[in-house]
């Protein structure tokens, strides 16, 4: 049985305390392929590889049998929100 998306989230909240978090199980199921969408204030002051690290040591247990992890974005709270506020102000295409 591998990993669930609920495995995976619980242990960054709990670790990271996230202001936004999305997981998505990109293994069609098997839990051995994750994509991850995280915000924290602990990414404050960490250049990216820092905060990638941060998120890997947090899943320590769950790299075991997790074969793929892609972090899409490892963002701070003021980052997040400054990318939330220049999607809504692009125009539709």
């Amino acid at each position: 049985m591998g990993v669930t998306k609920e495995q995976v989230k619980s242990s960054l909240t709990s670790k990271l305390n996230p202001a936004h978090l999305e997981v998505i199980d990109t293994s069609g199921g098997c839990g051995a392929s994750f994509a991850i969408e995280i915000v924290s204030e602990q990414f404050e002051g960490k250049r990216l590889l820092e905060r990638h690290r941060l998120v890997n040591s947090s899943l320590e247990e769950e790299m075991k049998e997790i074969h793929a992890l892609s972090i899409k974005k490892a963002l701070t709270p003021e980052q997040w929100k400054q990318q939330q506020e220049s999607q809504v102000s692009k125009p539709a295409p």
